[in-house]
């Protein structure tokens, strides 16, 4: 049961950690992580991309997700504003749906970006690799995440990210080849972050190939070792 939870939550440095706690073996925890699929989230030029979906902008910024408060999409929305004093050409691409679109429409009147900013609504997952891919940077300002899915499908398609630096995050984003972290959940943070990437801003390919350490291949084969180790266990026991 352990061993489920942990690799149904996908990070679990901290749930093993108070599964320690609670004497649970240690030889019945096992940490796996969830993976992404590099066939799907593949990279095209990023000027491709652009050209395919009618969109422009630079930067290009790309948040992802439910229109929740904890998904941060206010967030990006400051520091998109906070970038466009020294970025004019700036723009934002939120995707997703929700009961927070109405609030975030409103934020944007209020701080005057909303010819910079596009709401796509929800798109098929799919879709996405184009959007990864005309973006130059992923913005994730989630108060929560354990394992976010769109960090690792944003690096597939060779665009760097910008997250909180919360629960599971660091461990994906574990290197400044793909990315930054920020400590505080707010859109000047955000904004100085993003700017320090463009500054030093990695190279693609490079992104995609650090993406290609979290193969689904790798986490099945984990699965499937600890299938038959488990299998091996319980026929001894049963020859005993």
């Amino acid at each position: 049961a352990a061993a489920r939870a942990a690799a149904s939550i996908g990070v679990c440095a901290a749930l093993t950690d108070v599964l320690r706690e609670w004497n649970v073996p240690a030889n019945r925890l096992h940490v796996m992580r969830n993976g992404v699929d590099l066939q799907r989230f593949r990279p095209i030029p990023s000027s491709e991309a652009k050209a395919e979906l009618g969109i422009g902008g630079s930067p290009l910024l790309l948040s992802i997700g439910y229109l929740i408060e904890r998904k941060g999409h206010h967030i990006a929305i400051d520091a998109l504003a906070a970038l466009l004093p020294t970025h004019p050409g700036a723009r934002l691409v939120v995707i997703g749906d929700g009961e927070e679109r109405e609030n975030l429409i409103r934020q944007c009147k209020r701080l005057g970006v909303e010819r910079h900013v596009t709401f796509t609504g929800a798109l098929p997952n799919t879709e996405l690799f184009r959007w990864y891919s005309a973006a130059d940077v992923m913005v994730l300002a989630s108060s929560r995440e354990g394992w976010a899915n769109v960090l690792l499908e944003s690096m597939a398609c060779g665009t760097p990210v910008v997250a909180t630096r919360i629960w599971g995050t660091p461990e994906v984003v574990a290197s400044n080849v793909v990315g930054r972290l920020v400590a505080r959940r707010n859109g000047s943070e955000f904004a100085q972050a993003i700017l320090e990437l463009l500054a030093a801003y990695p190279d693609r390919s490079m992104v995609r190939l650090y993406s290609e350490g979290f193969s689904w291949r790798d986490t099945t084969d984990a699965q499937l070792a600890l299938f038959r180790q488990v299998a091996k266990r319980d026929k001894a026991f049963a020859d005993a």
